[in-house]
Formats: C-alpha cells, structure tokens, sequence
C-alpha cells in the first residue's frame, strides 16, 4: 500500500510541475525560409570549380562541411584549407575535429579568422599527428562568430610530412 501511494504522489507532482512550465518562445518550422543557416550553392561567386558555398546565418553558427573517416595518416601534419569570402559583421574560421586515442581533439586558426567584408582569402587550419596516432576520423566546420554571409569553397584536407 506504502508503494502505491508514494506512486500516486509522485504521479501528482510530476503533473503538478508540468502544469506550472510557461512557453518562452516557439518556432514554426512550416517555412523553411526563417531557419537559418540559409545554405545554397552560389554558381556567380566562386573562388573554383562551378560554384561555392553560400551560408548566411543570423547569429553564432557552427557548419559542419563533411567527415573523412580513417584517412591513411599518421606521423604528419593534417593541414584543414580552404578560400573564404565575407560579408559579415563579426568573423568566421575553419574548425577541425581529429578523432585519435579514443578521445576528440580540435584545432582552430583563429589568429587568421576573416571577417567584415572581405574578397576570397585563403585559410588554413593544421593537426600534428604523432607516430602511432592514426585519426579515425576528421570533421571539417567552418565556425561564424556574427552575423551576415559568408562564401567557402576550394576545401582540402591534406597532409604534410612533420618537420
């Protein structure tokens, strides 16, 4: 009998705390066009290729561009580049995510981010790799710390021999 109350009372409660939450904001999602980042393939401007990637994003947003899994390296240095063109207030970075050891390790070139309004720059971002690491995978992101457009294309991942 103990049981079934303790269960009924917390049955109330848990109505109780429920009853009690308040709608802070909502978002309809039955438009696509207020979602944001807004991300299209831009063929007028482009540092390569037919095309880039156009993103415009309202606030702080991290884009994630593509994963490489178990690529053939170890004992190098991976080197992250890409060309990038703003339009932003604020600035944007490229981002790279090794998966090694069992653990994720990041590595970011924020010295080098670009911002305001800017024509196409080259960036880069690298990972030292020492022998018996071996990445099971990479994640490559493009961060935007502001708000406004930002063009990315001519993405690499490559590496290079320790010095």
């Amino acid at each position: 009998m103990k049981t079934r109350s303790a269960l009924v009372v917390a049955v109330l409660a848990l109505t109780a705390s429920v009853c009690r939450a308040e709608v802070l904001a909502k978002l309809s999602l039955d438009d696509a066009a207020s979602a944001t980042p807004k991300i299209v393939a831009d063929a007028q401007i482009k540092a390569e290729g037919q095309s880039s990637l156009k993103i415009t994003v309202q606030w702080p947003t991290t884009i994630c561009l593509g994963e490489i899994t178990a690529p053939d390296v170890e004992n190098a240095k991976l080197v992250y580049s890409a060309k990038v063109k703003t339009d932003l207030a604020g600035s944007a970075f490229l981002e790279m995510w090794v998966e090694v050891g069992g653990g994720q390790y990041f590595s970011r070139d924020m010295n080098h981010a670009v911002g305001q309004k800017t024509d196409w720059q080259a960036v880069q971002t690298p990972f030292l790799l020492q022998p018996g690491q071996k990445p099971g995978k990479v994640t490559l992101n493009l961060v935007v710390n502001g708000k406004g457009t930002v063009w990315i294309d001519d993405v690499v991942l490559s590496k290079e021999p320790l010095n």
